[in-house]
Order: structure tokens, then sequence, then C-alpha cells
């Protein structure tokens, strides 16, 4: 599975950012997508996922400020950012979970300026 995003930049505080993913390769069985982040010095972290039914889970940290949504036929996962803040500030990896296995893209950095 290969695992193409877009989407990063920069962008003041109170802002929105929307991320974009798709996957392509052996996409056959793939069930959760989504997005993690790493901020400097910070372990990676859960942002938000979304299962092939449209079952969604966010971090406490993001409820109601961004919502996921996902194209199955497009094999594609969206991440629209609202109300950022500087604590989003991250690089932002999409990942596909596809028969137990976890498949990750190449980060896209996140600046949200105070």
């Amino acid at each position: 599975v290969q695992l193409q995003a877009s989407g990063g930049g920069m962008v003041q505080a109170g802002g929105s950012l929307r991320l974009t993913c798709t996957a392509s390769g052996s996409i056959f069985g793939i069930n959760d997508m989504g997005w993690y982040r790493q901020a400097p010095g910070k372990q990676r972290e859960m942002v938000a996922l979304i299962s092939f039914a449209g079952i969604q889970q966010y971090a406490d940290s993001v409820k109601d400020r961004f919502l996921i949504s996902r194209d199955n036929a497009k094999i594609m996962v969206t991440l629209q950012m609202n109300r950022l803040k500087p604590e989003d500030t991250a690089v932002y990896f999409c990942i596909a979970q596809n028969l137990g296995d976890d498949f990750w893209g190449r980060g896209t950095l996140v600046t949200v300026s105070s």
C-alpha cells in the first residue's frame, strides 16, 4: 500500500487547513484510514481514524474542531481541520490499516502561528 498525502502548510491560529491522503497499490482489505501527528520532542499520537464503514474516532484534543471523511471508491481520506491552534503544529502522517498491517505515508507539515 502506498499513501500519498497533501494539504499541509502554514496558517494563523483560528484558521483552517485540509489534508487529503490517497491509497494505491494493494488496497484490497484496507479498513481503517486516518491521521497521526508528531510534534517536535513528542511521541506520535492518533488524531483521527475512520473505518471502511465510516465509524470515526478522534483524539480529545481535536474533537469538535476536526472532521475526518472518506471516499471508499477513491480510497481517499480527508481531514478538515478548523479553529486550528498553535499546539496543532506537527508533522501529520496518513495511515492505512490493511489485514493487520499498518502502512504510513510521508508526513506533511502543519504549522499554526499564534
